[in-house]
């Protein structure tokens, strides 16, 4: 059973969300503001966390959510947000969150969106690694390398480099990416993927190397497995 920490500060609004997380099956926790959500997350445990963007005090939901990815943590985040904007939404995401669903939301979409963030995490089959050309991926650590150097990457950029190097040499659409690595449909608008691309090739393409990940114009993106 998946275990789910749930930091939101208003009650009636905490009391929904974990009732529809027990009732899909989960294990949940609750956390009513930044600081007592913080204290939960670091003490590990955790499969996944629902964290509401605007809480009260320091620290907020993205102050949750830096302090959280800068110790290393690579649990899966789906933020939560009355903030539609397209400029929220991609700020949630460069903090280091998975996932941004807008309030007010149905219950069956949380549960989905949770369950598509879970399953990224488990690699079926029996395969252990990846190579592409000078990328290697250990999906049993998860681990990146290039040349031997290791890289660091947030859950959604390993998942988005795991895609790329499964399907090396060939180009990816946007949709393919929307559907298979977010779990849901493309929205028309939104740049969540160049935003990932670009912090993706920021890391993989240190030190004047070759990019590996070229923009296919109207097309998508391709990774070439080339040395």
């Amino acid at each position: 059973m998946s275990r789910i920490l749930v930091v939101e500060d208003d009650a009636q609004t905490a009391t929904e969300i974990v009732d529809a997380l027990v009732d899909h099956g989960f294990s949940v926790d609750h956390a009513a503001d930044g600081r007592q959500g913080l204290l939960m997350s670091m003490a590990g445990g955790f499969d996944a966390m629902v964290l509401d963007r605007m809480l009260p005090g320091t620290p907020d939901g993205l102050g949750v959510l830096a302090t959280l990815r800068a110790t290393g943590a690579q649990m899966p985040v789906l933020i939560l947000s009355a903030l539609s904007a397209l400029d929220e939404r991609v700020r949630g995401l460069r903090a280091g969150g998975d996932d941004y669903l807008t309030k007010p939301f149905e219950a069956v979409e949380l549960t989905a969106r949770l369950d598509a963030l879970l399953r990224r995490r488990h690699v079926p089959g029996q395969q252990t690694s990846l190579r592409a050309g000078p990328l290697e991926i250990d999906l049993l650590t998860r681990g990146v390398r290039r040349e031997g150097e290791t890289i660091s990457l947030l859950p959604r950029e390993y998942d988005l480099l795991t895609f790329l190097m499964r399907h090396a040499g060939q180009v990816v659409t946007r949709t393919m990416l929307f559907e298979e690595v977010w779990g849901y449909r493309s929205e028309e608008r939104t740049n969540v993927i160049d935003v990932h691309i670009s912090k993706l090739r920021q890391k993989i393409d240190t030190d004047n190397r070759p990019s590996l990940i070229q923009t296919v114009r109207g097309s998508g993106y391709i990774l070439y497995a080339t040395d």
